[in-house]
C-alpha cells in the first residue's frame, strides 16, 4: 500500500495550512501525478466522513496520520492523551489500521538538529513512560502506533530509537520509521529495519542529500534552514538513502504502508516532485495507479 504526505501543498513559514482549498489543490495534483493515497492529517473541527468524502472526490484514499507530543513534559501528559484518543478515533474512523507516533519538534534540537543534541537518559525515560500510556490510549482505539524517529526531536537517534523500542511491549508499540531521518541522523536505516523487521507497522519512504546534511552541520544550519534554504530531502533515488535496501530489509510478506514523504520540493513544484516520486515508485515497487488502488 503507497501513500505520499501532502507536506509540500500545506507546510508554510508560518506552519501548516490545513484547509478546504488548500487540500483541494493538493489532493487534485496528487493523484494527476498517479497517487492513490495521501496521509491523513485532518483539520480541527472537520468530521472523519467529510475528509473522506473530499479525498473520494479526487478518487484517492487515506494512509496512516501522523500524531506528536511533549512526552517529556508531565504536566502535558493530560491534554497528550486527550488528543491522542481523539486522533486515533479520527484514524479509526477513516478505516486506518495503523498511526505513525513521535515525539514533538523541542527548540535545542531544531537549533543543533541530526546529532542527539542536549541527551538526558532521565528525560528519555520520562519520555518512554508517557509515550507508552499514548499509545495504551491509541490501541484502546484498535489502532497500532509505530514509533516515527524525527530529527528535531526528543526520538531522533538511533539510541534513542533503540531504547523507545527495546523499553515499551511490541504488542504496544510497533516501528514506523522514516529511512531519512534516520540517515540524517547517523543511523543505517538497512541495519534498524533489519533489527526491527518484525515490529514495522508502516514507513516513510525518504531520501536525503548526504553532502547537504554534511555541509549544513559545518554550517551551524538548523533544522528549518537545513532543509528548507538548503533543500537536504530530495526525491526518492534522487540522493543518498539506500532505499531498495531499507525495501529489502522489510518482511517478504510486508502488506503494510509505504508513505513517500518530500517535505520541500527539491524539484520544480510540488507536482512535479509528486511526479518524480511516483516514477520512483512504479519503478522501484512495481506499482502502477491501478495496481495501487
Amino acid at each position: 500500500m503507497i501513500g505520499i504526505n501532502p507536506l509540500p501543498w500545506l507546510l508554510g513559514p508560518s506552519g501548516l495550512t490545513l484547509d478546504v482549498p488548500t487540500l483541494r489543490t493538493a489532493f487534485a495534483e496528487i493523484a494527476e501525478a498517479g497517487f492513490t493515497a495521501v496521509q491523513a492529517d485532518v483539520p480541527e473541527g472537520m468530521p472523519p466522513a467529510a475528509y473522506r468524502a473530499l479525498l473520494e472526490e479526487y478518487g484517492l484514499a487515506s494512509a496512516p496520520g501522523y500524531f506528536q507530543g511533549s512526552y517529556e513534559s508531565p504536566d502535558a501528559l493530560p491534554d497528550i492523551l486527550e488528543r491522542a484518543r481523539r486522533h486515533a478515533g479520527t484514524q479509526a474512523a477513516l478505516g486506518m489500521t495503523e498511526v505513525f507516533i513521535a515525539s514533538a519538534l523541542t527548540p535545542e534540537r531544531i537549533a543543533t538538529p541530526a546529532v542527539g543534541a542536549a541527551y538526558d537518559p532521565g528525560r528519555l525515560d520520562t519520555i518512554i513512560e508517557n509515550l507508552a500510556r499514548a499509545c495504551e490510549v491509541i490501541t484502546a482505539e484498535g489502532l497500532r502506533p509505530c514509533v516515527h524517529p524525527h530529527v528535531g526531536t526528543w526520538i531522533e537517534t538511533e539510541v534513542e530509537t533503540r531504547a523507545v523500542l527495546d523499553a515499551i511491549d511490541p504488542g504496544l508499540l510497533s516501528f514506523g520509521p522514516d529511512t531519512g531521518h534516520l540517515h540524517w541522523a547517523g543511523a543505517d536505516p538497512v541495519e534498524l529495519i533489519t533489527h526491527y523487521r518484525e515490529r514495522v507497522g508502516a514507513a516513510h519512504i525518504k531520501d536525503v542529500h548526504t553532502a547537504v546534511a554534511r555541509q549544513a552541520r559545518e554550517a551551524g544550519a538548523d533544522y528549518w534552514q537545513a532543509t528548507v534554504a538548503r533543500h537536504l530531502w530530495t526525491e526518492p533515488g534522487q540522493g543518498d538513502v539506500d532505499l531498495d535496501g531499507t525495501l529489502g530489509a522489510l518482511p517478504a510478506d510486508f502488506g503494510g504502508w509505504l508513505v513517500v514523504e518530500v517535505d520541500v520540493p527539491d524539484h520544480g513544484t510540488p507536482k512535479d516532485s509528486a511526479v518524480l516520486s511516483h516514477q520512483w515508485v512504479t519503478t522501484h515497487l512495481g506499482v502502477t495507479r491501478e495496481a495501487a488502488r
